[in-house]
């Protein structure tokens, strides 16, 4: 039975990615006319938004984690679990965005890993 499962999560999930990594925050030059709600609608602490663990991706990375999917990053500063709950401008490809909080390190990472929580 436990092969089984192993053999299971092996072919349903565990979907694994190498993107470019940047961060963003809540705030209407870097999101849209609403920061306060992601593309998926979840109502956003903006007095700390990062408390929520909340990443964007490009579209194209949709399929493999969509919208409310656990993941797991590694590579960057924000080395984590997240949950994807907002989805970038459609001129970014392999690409996610981490929201932190004003005032927080800026920085760009790549050959960062995202995995899928199952």
């Amino acid at each position: 039975m436990r092969l089984f499962f192993i053999v299971l999560v092996t072919f349903l999930g565990n979907k694994e990615s190498r993107v470019t990594c940047t961060v963003y925050n809540a705030v209407p030059e870097q999101t849209n006319s609403d920061p306060e709600h992601t593309a998926s609608m979840f109502k956003l602490d903006l007095s700390n938004p990062y408390k929520h663990r909340i990443i964007a991706v490009s579209r194209d990375l949709l399929e493999d984690f969509p919208i409310h999917s656990r993941v797991r990053i590694e590579g960057t500063d924000y080395d984590g679990e997240y949950v994807v709950e907002d989805k970038m401008n459609k001129r970014y490809t392999n690409r996610i965005d981490i929201l932190i909080n004003k005032g927080m390190p800026i920085g760009k990472w790549e050959d960062v890993i995202i995995r899928k929580i199952i």
